[in-house]
């Protein structure tokens, strides 16, 4: 049952890295400020979340069958018993997660940044419920003189 196991891992493994790989994808489209990619991008995320619980999942499962518990602890004593081929997987795989969530984390912060920004930016524009430019190119605010930046 190990060679499936270790089999089972590399899966994960595998699945994992696709996923860093979207993430440095989606960091790269927002740093160079490709937004519309984004959703894309989003969507392929939220299929390989899915696709790497699934597996996480069958790896419990396979765990409890094992004679295991399906949490953490469980999953360290079944590699601990399968050997250094299990545990290096393990470890491998682990680690791999611990970038992922890291670098999630980096990426939801500069999502945030963004959206921030884009927050008191629109604050900004409607301060006092004016219009900053008017459909005619006027500008509204402040005590400028109404001068007409686009004439046509």
């Amino acid at each position: 049952m190990s060679a499936a196991l270790l089999h089972h891992l590399a899966r994960e493994h595998a699945a994992t890295g696709d996923f860093l790989e979207l993430l440095e994808l989606e960091a790269q489209a927002m740093t160079g400020g490709d937004f519309s990619a984004l959703p894309a991008i989003a969507q392929r995320k939220s299929g390989l979340a899915d696709q790497i619980m699934q597996l996480t999942h069958q790896r419990e499962q396979a765990q409890v069958a094992m004679g295991y518990a399906a949490d953490r602890a469980g999953a360290d004593a079944c590699v601990a018993a399968g050997g250094s081929a299990l545990k290096n997987a393990w470890a491998s795989l682990r680690e791999r997660a611990a970038m992922a969530r890291e670098h999630n984390h980096r990426n939801g912060v500069m999502i945030h940044t963004h959206l921030d920004f884009t927050r008191q930016s629109i604050s900004f524009l409607q301060a006092r419920g004016q219009l900053l430019y008017g459909p005619d190119g006027s500008h509204h605010a402040g005590t400028a003189s109404g001068n007409r930046l686009a004439i046509g």
